[in-house]
C-alpha cells in the first residue's frame, strides 16, 4: 500500500524513492510486524485467557511435566502473528504482485483451518479438535487453488519443473506430476511445522530462520542479475516475497517475547499450520522445494519421527521412540525443556547454512 501511495511521489520528494527498494520495504515490514505484536500481544493474551477458561488441553499421555507447567496456558497465539504479518505485508509489499496474494491466501487459509482445530480443542476440552480427514481435505483444497495460481503466473519454461540443488541448470520436467508434488509440499510443510510446535519456543525460531533464508532466496531469484550469476532459476516477481518473509520474522520475534519459557501463550495450530503452509508456498514459487527440505530439515525430522513411530507400532507392535514427535522422546529421556529447545535451534541454524550453500555450490 505504501509502495503504491508514496513511490509515485518520488519525483517531487526524493526520500520516497526509498520505497522502490526491496531491502528498505523488507526492513519496514520487520519493524511494523514487531511493533504490532508488542501492541496487540498483551491484549490478545488477556482476551484468550478470558475466553478459553483453562487454556489449551494437555495430552494425558504426554510428558508428565506438561500437566504441571503448561496447564492453563492459552492457545491460538498464532492469531497475533497472522494479524501482524498481514498488516505489515499489506503496508509494505507491492500489492500488484500476484505471488504476494497467493502466499497471503495460503497463510490465512491454513490459519483458518488451524483456528477451527484450536477452537474445537478448547471448546470441547480435549486434544482431538478437527478430524484428520477434514483438516487434510481443507488443506488440499487451498493447496490446489494456490498451486494452480502459481503455475499460471510462473514462467512457462519452468512452471512444471523441479530444480535440483547443487547442480547447475538441472531442471526435471515433472509434467502433470508437478501439481500433486507441489500440493504435497504445501501440505507436508504445514503439518511438519505443526508437529514441531510442542515446546515453548521450539517451532517459532526455526520458522524465523527458514523465513530469513527464503527472504534471501526470494530476493535473489527475483533479480535477473543475481539469478544469472548464481545460476539459479530466475522467477520474475518472486523478490517481493522478501517483504512477506521479513514480516514473518518481525511477527515471530514479537511472538517469541510471549512464547519464551515459561510461555504466556501457545502458537496453536492457528500459527503452525499457517506459517508452515506459507513456507511451502514460497518454496514452490521460488522453485526451491527441495531446498526447503534442507533448510526446514528440523521440521522434516519431527514429521519423519512420527511416521516411523506409527509404521513401527502397526507392523511390530513396538515403538522406536519413547514418544513422538522426537522432541518428546528426549523429554522422556530426562532432557530439560530448554536444553532440547536450544539444541534444536542449533540444528536449525546448521541446516539453514547447508540449505543456503545450495545458492553458490554448484
Amino acid at each position: 500500500m505504501l509502495y503504491h501511495l508514496l513511490y509515485p511521489l518520488a519525483d517531487e520528494f526524493q526520500i520516497f524513492n526509498l520505497f522502490r527498494y526491496l531491502t528498505f520495504r523488507s526492513g519496514g515490514a520487520v519493524l511494523t510486524a514487531l511493533l504490532i505484536s508488542f501492541i496487540v500481544g498483551p491484549r490478545m493474551i488477556r482476551w484468550l485467557r478470558v475466553k478459553q477458561q483453562g487454556g489449551q488441553p494437555i495430552r494425558e499421555d504426554g510428558p508428565e511435566s506438561h500437566l504441571l507447567t503448561k496447564k492453563g496456558t492459552p492457545t491460538m497465539g498464532g492469531l497475533m502473528m497472522l494479524f501482524a504479518v498481514s498488516v505489515a505485508t499489506l503496508l509494505w509489499a507491492d500489492l500488484a504482485n500476484l505471488y504476494v496474494w497467493v502466499v497471503l491466501f495460503v497463510t490465512l487459509g491454513f490459519g483458518a483451518i488451524g483456528f477451527m482445530d484450536d477452537y474445537l480443542k478448547v471448546s470441547k476440552k480435549n486434544v482431538k479438535g478437527l478430524s484428520g480427514k477434514k483438516k487434510l481435505l481443507a488443506q488440499f483444497v487451498i493447496a490446489v487453488i494456490a498451486v494452480v495460481m502459481i503455475q499460471q503466473e510462473a514462467p512457462p519454461e519452468v512452471a512444471q519443473h523441479l530444480a535440483i540443488p547443487y547442480l547447475k541448470n538441472v531442471l526435471i520436467d515433472l509434467g502433470l506430476l508437478y501439481l500433486p508434488f507441489a500440493i504435497l509440499v504445501l501440505i507436508g510443510a504445514s503439518n511438519a511445522v505443526n508437529l514441531t510446535d510442542g515446546l515453548d519456543g521450539l517451532a517459532i525460531v526455526p520458522i524465523m530462520i527458514a523465513a530469513g533464508c527464503f527472504a534471501l532466496i526470494s530476493y535473489l531469484v527475483g533479480n535477473a542479475v543475481f539469478a544469472s550469476y548464481l545460476q539459479v532459476v530466475p522467477v520474475p516477481g518472486a523478490g517481493e516475497l522478501a517483504v512477506f518473509c521479513a514480516a514473518m520474522i518481525g511477527a515471530g520475534l514479537g511472538f517469541l517475547w510471549y512464547n519464551a519459557p515459561p510461555a504466556m501463550v501457545f502458537m496453536g495450530d492457528t500459527g503452525s499450520l499457517a506459517f508452515g503452509g506459507s513456507l511451502g508456498a514460497i518454496s514452490v514459487i521460488t522453485k526451491n522445494e527441495l531446498v526447503l527440505a534442507i533448510i526446514g530439515g528440523l521440521f522434516v525430522l519431527e514429521a519423519v519421527s512420527v511416521m516411523m513411530q506409527v509404521v513401527s507400532f502397526k507392523l511390530t507392535g513396538k515403538r522406536i521412540f519413547r514418544m513422538a514427535p522426537i522432541h518428546h522422546h528426549f523429554e522422556k529421556l530426562g532432557w530439560k525443556e530448554p536444553t532440547i529447545v536450544i539444541r534444536f535451534w542449533i540444528i536449525a541454524v546448521i541446516l539453514a547454512l547447508i540449505g543456503l550453500s545450495t545458492l553458490k555450490l554448484r
